[in-house]
């Protein structure tokens, strides 16, 4: 291998890319966690460097492995959004992602919003923790905005029917679509493992 060859590699190997983000100021304290714990968490897991100006709420992500940068700035997002720091790592998961519905896409007014977010929430939280049982993601109602975490398949069978009640959709109804889709998706799993013993 000539030198120039080893010098671009090397050069490569020690580029660095970076993420900045604005977190609200008083989910600053969640990131950085008890001592440190949940940003030290984060850099190792990710292998990433976190920078947190707490005056500001302003985040810069930096690192040489785009993957794991990616995921910081995703498990950044989610701790923004109102999740738990135990949660928003479970983006480092594969087949795992964050869902986020804007709550000014469906209501006019600040007296719409909150009206919206209780039919999510429903009474002492019980529509929310249906739709987070049923779907087996974690909904975080925060701010103007509903995020949703959880594999793939089933953030989007979770945001369908958040935003089917957005729309003026009936509870029962909802959840009744929702326990349908389930006993589907696991009348399938069920089929796909039968498919593969068989082969």
């Amino acid at each position: 291998m000539t030198s120039q060859k080893i010098k671009d590699i090397a050069s490569e190997e020690d580029l660095e890319f970076s993420y900045e983000l604005k977190i609200p100021k008083e989910r600053v304290a969640v990131l950085i966690g008890k001592k440190g714990e949940t940003k030290k968490k984060i850099e190792e897991t990710a292998k990433v460097k976190l920078k947190i100006d707490s005056g500001e709420g302003d985040v810069i992500i930096t690192g040489k492995d785009s993957i794991g940068l990616y995921s910081a700035r995703e498990i950044v997002h989610a701790v923004a959004r109102g999740f738990n720091p135990e949660i928003a790592l479970q983006l480092l998961k594969q087949d795992y992602m964050m869902e986020t519905i804007d709550l000014r896409d469906y209501a006019p007014t600040k007296n719409a919003m909150m009206r919206l977010k209780g039919r999510v929430i429903g009474m002492e939280g019980k529509s929310r923790r249906v739709i987070e049982e049923l779907t087996e993601t974690h909904i975080s109602v925060y701010g103007k905005t509903i995020s949703i975490i959880g594999e793939i398949t089933l953030v989007g069978v979770a945001k369908n029917a958040v935003e089917k009640l957005l729309e003026g959709g009936m509870h029962a109804g909802v959840f009744r679509e929702l326990e349908k889709k389930r006993r589907d998706m696991k009348l399938r799993k069920i089929e796909q493992s039968f498919d593969i013993t068989d082969e």
